[in-house]
């Protein structure tokens, strides 16, 4: 691999791991989550120190050339990312109208105590 091309693979993997870090102490990105894309930022740092180690992949999937090897794993990632997310997404909204319907159901009960009560000035909301 040529030098610049080494130290732009370092420079993005270093980069990413900081990030990623900065992100989970900053609480915006979940510990959950923070495994996968340490595990891609060290994945970069291992196939750009290790150069040998890309071409046996290269040579084990059958591909042309490393780089080719590179996008037909990066690609197989966002697929892999965009199912886990679809999941994800998919338990939210069933959780999302769980809550929205033991809402008004709770909103029911609400209204119908509001309606037996005898002292109409003193609502269940009041006491």
């Amino acid at each position: 691999m040529p030098l610049r091309n080494k130290i732009v693979a370092l420079a993005i993997g270093i980069a990413m791991l900081l990030i990623i870090i900065e992100l989970v102490r900053r609480r915006k990105l979940r510990e959950e989550y923070s495994w996968l894309w340490l595990m891609t930022g060290s994945v970069i740092l291992l196939l750009t120190l290790w150069f040998d180690l890309l071409k046996w992949v290269t040579h084990l999937v059958g591909a042309v050339t490393p780089s080719s090897t590179i996008f037909l794993f990066a690609f197989l990632f966002l697929i892999l990312i965009s199912l886990h997310f679809s999941v994800v997404i998919s338990k939210l909204a069933e959780r999302n109208k769980d809550l929205a319907q033991r809402y008004a159901l709770l909103e029911l009960e609400l209204n119908e105590l509001k309606k037996r009560c005898p002292f109409p000035d003193r609502s269940p909301s009041s006491l």
